[in-house]
Parts: structure tokens; C-alpha cells; sequence
């Protein structure tokens, strides 16, 4: 402190509940979100990947990727109806990943801006 007359500085007191002023709660919550749309659409390309490697659908990896693949594009199955397999996987579990990866990165873009 230079000038003797400044006043000492005043620590502000915790408040567990205060308001949050920064926008760490919208960032924190933006996270969330796009880190789950980002899980989901790793999901579906990890299973799309296997099943296009001919990874044994026995193993309980494949087994456990492929059954969260199934409920994650359970909304969008047979949309696509080819006859060639690989692609009718591809498109089948290719489309909701984009869709998650849209909608995931459009809401958290939008809650950040709160």
C-alpha cells in the first residue's frame, strides 16, 4: 500500500448459495451436455466400426457396445432398409449419432450463451 489513507481491502464472506455472477453453472451445465452427446455418438460409431470390422458379437465387449448402440438408436431402426447390411448399419446407427451430435452441441452452444 503506497498511500497510508487507502483503505485495507475487504475479503467478500463464502456464500455457498449466492448466485453464481460468471456463468460457470451455464458453462458447467453446457459441459454436461455435450459431453453425453459426445458419449452417445461414440457409442454408435464404435459399434458401427466393430460390426463393420466383423468384430465377434459372442464377446461381451461387442455384446455390451452393440446393446447400447441398439437402445441409443432404437428410435431410428429399419428407417433404412438396404440389402446391403453394412450400410443399412451404417445409416441405421450413423443417423442418430449426427442427430446426438447436433442436437448435444446446438443445446449446450445455446445454454453457454445464457
Amino acid at each position: 500500500m503506497s498511500n497510508s489513507h487507502e483503505p485495507m481491502p475487504v475479503n467478500d464472506t463464502y456464500t455457498p448459495y449466492a448466485p453464481n455472477r460468471d456463468g460457470a453453472g451455464a458453462n458447467r451445465a453446457a459441459l454436461v451436455i455435450h459431453t453425453i452427446a459426445d458419449i452417445a455418438a461414440a457409442f454408435l460409431g464404435l459399434w458401427i466400426l466393430l460390426y463393420l470390422l466383423g468384430a465377434n458379437e459372442g464377446n461381451v465387449f461387442v455384446g455390451f457396445v452393440h446393446g447400447i448402440a441398439d437402445w441409443l438408436a432404437g428410435w431410428s431402426q429399419d428407417i433404412f432398409t438396404m440389402e446391403t447390411e453394412g450400410l443399412r448399419v451404417f445409416l441405421n446407427y450413423g443417423l442418430p449419432a449426427v442427430i446426438y451430435l447436433l442436437l448435444g452441441h446446438g443445446i449446450a452452444s445455446r445454454v453457454r450463451r445464457l
